[in-house]
């Protein structure tokens, strides 16, 4: 069979890695990359190099990954369903809602496959996460509450800490739980002297009941991606920096004190710490991608829940500008 002929747009700090995995991706062949500063990080390694999109689809690809800045993901984006590209896009979809739905509707009108690079999603503490949730090991899901912070990365200009960072956690949330959010209240700081803000505290409710919790911030130097997960079970803890799976489960002992033994919760029970295998997510990313544009069962981010995820996190930034519940 003939390797899918793929192409990348951007050699930024993310466009390197994609470099990388789709330079070494069976059955794909990377045969052009585009970038207008060039290849600063010296991983084109041969192959074609141009400077635009438009010499990028000249070259014949059958599907492109967009790592561009975000303020540019639609005008690339309209081009490549134009052109009849399969094409994944780098997280978030696009800088708004409006910029989002013009792109999905190109590509549903074209037929295309198309995605969005929401990497967290193939992190293998959570995807066992969401195997077991499925299988029932937790029961009905109560709350998530997600921790994600580190320092200010300098790469990032167009947009804030909601719409960088921040999407990351409510696609994995909605997607762990297989919930939709439909309410968020949100409050945002802007600390670091830039436009955009640099951390925000978010309380969300989904479609099934359960309660969201997400702590976001560019101002720490402690770097931490922490999800928990809590059901009437037990609770799950997924570090995906390390991408560890823990499972607390709800004692089963006996209470006899008679002042607490009406009150309906939990005790400790046992503490699993899982092990499962554990591939690079940015390579299982793009195996699932590769293996959609080939018509094969497979597990991508679609166009469309970037969409949502896009409408979530700018409702974040309404509710932190306006002191409200926002509905989503």
């Amino acid at each position: 069979m003939t390797d899918l002929r793929a192409g990348l747009i951007g050699l930024g700090m993310m466009g390197r890695h994609h470099a990388r995995v789709l330079g070494s991706l069976d059955g794909v062949e990377l045969v052009a990359i585009a970038d207008p500063g060039g290849d600063r990080f010296g991983v084109a390694n041969g192959r074609n190099l141009v400077s635009s999109v438009t010499e990028l689809i000249a070259k014949g690809i059958d599907y492109c990954m967009v790592a561009v800045p975000t303020g540019l993901h639609e005008e690339v984006a309209l081009e490549l369903a134009e052109a009849g590209v399969h094409t994944i896009i780098e997280k978030p979809l696009a800088h708004d809602t409006a910029s989002s739905e013009r792109i999905v509707a190109a590509f549903e009108k074209a037929d295309l496959v198309g995605g969005v690079g929401h990497i967290e999603r193939y992190n293998a503490a959570l995807q066992q996460a969401r195997i077991r949730i499925e299988n029932g090991d937790l029961g009905e899901i109560l709350q998530v509450a997600t921790r994600r912070q580190g320092p200010f990365p300098g790469r990032i200009a167009d947009v804030g800490v909601v719409k960088d960072l921040g999407t990351h956690d409510i696609d994995l949330t909605a997607w762990v739980t297989q919930q939709e959010f439909i309410s968020v209240a949100a409050q945002t700081g802007f600390k670091s002297g830039r436009a955009h803000e640099d951390l925000v505290a978010v309380v969300g409710k989904l479609s099934g009941g359960t309660v969201t919790n997400h702590l976001v911030n560019w101002l720490s130097p402690l770097k931490e991606r922490t999800t928990v997960i809590t059901g009437e079970k037990g609770a799950f803890v997924a570090d995906t920096l390390t991408a560890d799976l823990t499972f607390f489960a709800n004692g089963e002992v006996e209470t006899t004190w008679d002042e607490i033994s009406q009150f309906r919760g939990v005790s400790e029970g046992d503490m699993v710490r899982f092990a499962f295998s554990k591939p690079e997510p940015l390579r299982v990313e793009h195996e699932n991608f590769r293996d959609a544009v080939l018509g094969r069962p497979a597990d991508i981010v679609t166009m469309r829940q970037g969409l949502a995820t896009v409408r979530v996190a700018e409702a974040c930034i309404e509710s932190a500008n306006c002191g409200q519940v926002i509905p989503v």
